[in-house]
């Protein structure tokens, strides 16, 4: 996975956080008893009366809880405690969404004031805020974003300032290798606790609700290679080639040799040891290489979600490359994803809480964007599957195995400020791609220049 961006309109010690269950393994019920002999004190009451009349104009149901224990709910939706947090409708995106949110210190609706959703994600690391179910509560935002923009919209110094943190971040080459170390090279031993055997950290493809998430990557692997048809003795780039996990399907399927090449010095080892021990690294190059220092040709080229870490401002070198290193006629297949069409124009311009905090100098195409660069460089696009939902269930499935290993991650020097940033990331993307403002895609190309 590379990144997960969309837009809607520092570090804690461990007593700050008041511990709820975190998060729940499905749509939890929280179940919360009105205590009616609290009262809220002079400041809670501004803020309620100042929060009131917003959020009960919202679609279905949030629940407050101050600091001082004094609990109000707000929104057109019912709140029943002996009901489930969620009221499903013949279609999911009818669903209404019952949320909670325990604020552990008035702070965090300054830091949504002045900063906007950042500013917010901002308090929920610092542990100013806690929600048992922060997905729900990430799409009950999404499904409200035009009655909540008045109050989360970032001011324009913070924004100015994520901005300038994003543009420092370009992807130059000396940026690329430093932006990719960033996330890639927190350390084999931290992935390989929550993702499955085959070390896959991009959308599986499932087509049962009994796959397993290990079934459901190999599925995903495999039918990049049936979009490719590779034939005996073909040489397969793989540009970001992660772990390993698609140049050991396709050397345990073909006859072919495959080059990967990835920035992560981290990956970069993973990925030849694995090949070794499985006895395909005869047929197998894996380099330290940029992209943009690629010379050869291939029969074939692969790209898994990185074209996400490329940045705007790079994209006509990404596919100067592609058109340079596919042979005439070639097929190329791309895992991408994708922002929603009419957020495009707005997200380019503001960096948030991905670029800021978790994938530095990021970018998200929407399609119509990417179909363009697509032509411009001479490619046809023969297939395209998108399968936004299975991502939702991937970063589901990603998110319990992390909550599962937590004390473990612990052990090896992860704190619960960093524990905290990435529950909320796994989260704040699982339901971007439940409300469909993102999505992602397998995308088909062939190399249609003849020079």
């Amino acid at each position: 996975m590379k990144t997960c961006n969309y837009q809607t309109s520092s570090t804690a010690g461990r007593s700050q956080v008041k511990t709820l269950a975190q998060p729940s393994m499905a749509h939890h019920r929280y179940k919360q008893e009105y205590n009616t002999a609290i009262k809220p004190d002079w400041l809670e009451q501004r803020v309620l009366n100042r929060l009131g009349a917003p959020l009960s104009q919202t679609r279905g149901r949030i629940h407050l809880i101050m600091p001082s224990g004094y609990q109000q709910a707000f929104g057109q939706g019912s709140l029943d405690h002996d009901q489930p947090d969620t009221e499903t409708c013949p279609n999911q995106s009818d669903e209404i969404l019952q949320v909670t949110v325990q604020l552990n210190s008035l702070r965090c609706l300054l830091r949504l004031y002045t900063g906007g959703i950042t500013g917010w994600s901002e308090g929920y690391i610092a542990g100013e805020w806690d929600s048992p179910d922060l997905t729900a509560l990430v799409r009950w935002a999404l499904q409200n974003e035009k009655t909540l923009e008045g109050f989360a919209k970032a001011g324009f110094i913070k924004q100015l300032l994520d901005n300038i943190h994003h543009w420092r971040n370009h992807n130059s080459r000396t940026g690329s290798r430093r932006n990719i170390a960033a996330h890639y090279d927190l350390g084999n031993d931290f992935y390989r606790l929550w993702l499955d055997p085959t070390m896959s950290y991009s959308s599986a493809l499932f087509s049962s609700p009994l796959q397993s998430l290990e079934q459901a990557q190999t599925a995903k692997y495999q039918r990049i290679l049936d979009l490719l048809k590779p034939e005996e003795n073909d040489h397969i780039l793989e540009i970001g080639c992660g772990w390993g996990g698609f140049a050991e399907r396709a050397l345990r399927q073909h006859k072919v040799r495959v080059h990967g090449v990835t920035l992560s010095e981290e990956q970069l080892q993973w990925s030849r040891n694995r090949l070794r021990s499985a006895g395909l690294d005869k047929s197998a190059n894996i380099s330290l290489t940029d992209y943009r220092d690629l010379l050869s040709q291939y029969d074939a080229v692969v790209s898994i979600e990185m074209f996400e870490a490329v940045g705007e401002k790079y994209w006509d070198s990404y596919f100067n490359t592609l058109e340079q290193s596919l042979k005439p006629g070639g097929k190329a297949v791309l895992q991408v994803i994708s922002i929603e069409e009419e957020r495009f124009k707005t997200y380019r311009n503001q960096a948030d809480f991905i670029q800021r905090y978790i994938f530095p100098g990021g970018m998200l195409p929407s399609i119509s964007r990417l179909e363009q660069k697509f032509a411009e460089h001479g490619f046809t696009l023969e297939y395209k599957q998108l399968f936004g939902k299975d991502y939702a269930r991937t970063l589901r499935l990603w998110r319990e195995s992390f909550e599962q290993h937590s004390e473990a991650l612990e052990q090896l020097g992860y704190d619960e400020r960093f524990r905290r940033l990435w529950r909320y990331y796994l989260c704040y993307c699982e339901g971007g791609f439940e409300e469909g403002t993102i999505d992602v895609g397998l995308y088909q190309l062939i190399n249609r220049n003849t020079d």
